[in-house]
């Protein structure tokens, strides 16, 4: 048991998740002065100074506190609009690479690559006792498995 604690411990995904969640805490507390000292004070100019903790709501003996609801969600807002800036700023800065895109593929043209497969497959001629572990991966980023074992009734071919 020792012995798979350490081997779980050395692979590595302990060690980078440790960093992201620290980086994770460093990046919130800027994010949260950005919209805490920043944002609010803007939104509180555009708005008149309105604090929406305030607003409550009264029904009977209960008492609904509606602002600091409304305060909340204003919060996330600015968070969730503040990473968003932040990460294209990130992006700009970094080089702008263009998004993975994928391109679609017909039946016609997976069909011509693994036609394209067997005859490669057969112009290297492997022999037929020894099975390959090998997966041949085609332009359309199928994994196509040939098999070579065909038995002595199969006259298909």
């Amino acid at each position: 048991m020792l012995k798979e604690f350490k081997h779980f411990i050395s692979r590595g995904n302990v060690f980078d998740l440790a960093i992201a969640v620290i980086i994770g805490a460093a990046f919130g507390k800027i994010v949260e002065s950005l919209v805490q000292d920043i944002m609010m004070p803007l939104v509180g100019i555009l708005f008149g100074g309105i604090n929406f903790e305030g607003l409550t709501l009264k029904v009977k003996a209960e008492v609904i506190e509606i602002g600091k609801f409304i305060q909340t969600t204003v919060d996330f807002l600015l968070v969730a609009a503040s990473i968003f800036i932040m990460i294209k700023l990130f992006n700009r800065l970094k080089g702008g690479e263009e998004p993975y895109k994928v391109r679609p593929t017909t039946n016609l043209e997976v069909l011509q690559e693994i036609r394209d497969l067997m005859k490669a497959d057969q112009a290297v001629e492997k022999p037929l006792g020894k099975p390959t572990n090998e997966t041949p991966i085609a332009k359309s980023g199928m994994k196509i498995q040939i098999r070579n074992k065909r038995s002595r009734n199969d006259k298909r071919f």
